[in-house]
């Protein structure tokens, strides 16, 4: 079994969403590389300006049980499978939320932002490439505005993907760090952690999520991070790990997260060695 140096990865996707493969599959194949807890957080997306508030590349919104009932069967005697969900933040849909969640016993809520008001940020590079620069900026901005939101809510364990528009290779020129900079105080101060999102390094912009130096901002701010694999294929549950465990530790990181029940735990993030099943 491969040697992990922080074997624990709460988001991926399944069929239930935007992944190619089924829970159970999944959650075999993490096993297989090695992970000592997988979390299962499929899209569940209140997009405010489609119809019933559906996504394609949600999980069905009436349908939100039927999966926490697979992630539950899904449970295997060599891996811990976590009940996890990205919940996507829109101000205009938030609040309703917390009366669609009340009573699952999540393990960890990941809060992200994929729309810029009606703009896909990472939907597609087709849709950033007619944008001016003036606009490009402008999404950007709205984003880190979207973030600082997203952690004032108040609803979120973990913030997904931090630093997403930039995918597809389109930056901006303005300078954006008073809002970059206010998104992670709020961060911060609402006690979340971020992840570092492996799935960054195969995209256009070829970096993690977020870049070296947002990392080093959140290790300034001591903002917990957890790595992720943002896996949507068997094949990519532990992608990067090594890297991303590498990168943090030459950051300063001493350390990683772990979720249960929501509540989190500091894992010493070793680069060296087998790290033992908890148990628990």
């Amino acid at each position: 079994m491969p040697i992990l140096p922080a074997p624990y990865s709460y988001h991926n996707h399944s069929t239930w969403s935007d992944g190619t493969r089924s829970i159970a599959e999944m959650a075999a194949a993490a096993a297989a590389a090695g992970l000592v807890e997988f979390g299962m957080s499929d899209h569940y997306v209140l997009i405010p300006h489609q119809p019933n508030n559906a996504s394609e590349w949600s999980m069905p919104l009436d349908r939100l049980h039927d999966y926490v009932a697979e992630v539950q069967a899904a449970q295997r005697e060599d891996i811990q499978v976590r009940l996890c969900l990205e919940a996507d933040y829109f101000p205009e849909t938030w609040r309703e939320l917390p009366g669609r969640l009340a009573g699952i016993p999540f393990d960890c809520l990941i809060g992200s932002v994929h729309y810029a008001n009606e703009f896909p940020i990472d939907g597609n590079a087709a849709f950033w490439t007619p944008l001016s620069q003036e606009q490009v900026d402008e999404v950007h901005r709205l984003y880190w505005t979207r973030i600082r939101e997203l952690a004032e809510c108040g609803l979120f364990d973990l913030v997904g993907h931090l630093d997403l528009p930039k995918k597809f290779g389109f930056y901006p020129k303005a300078d954006l760090s008073r809002e970059r900079e206010a998104a992670l105080d709020a961060i911060a101060a609402a006690g979340l952690a971020i992840e570092l999102n492996t799935a960054g390094w195969d995209k256009p912009c070829a970096e993690c999520y977020p870049a070296p130096d947002l990392l080093r901002a959140a290790r300034r701010r001591e903002i917990p991070v957890a790595i992720s694999a943002d896996s949507h294929a068997p094949g990519t549950v532990t992608a990067h790990f090594r890297r991303a465990a590498e990168l943090l530790r030459g950051l300063g990181f001493a350390a990683t997260v772990r979720f249960r029940q929501r509540e989190r735990f500091a894992v010493p993030l070793e680069l060296g060695g087998e790290i033992a099943n908890p148990g628990f």
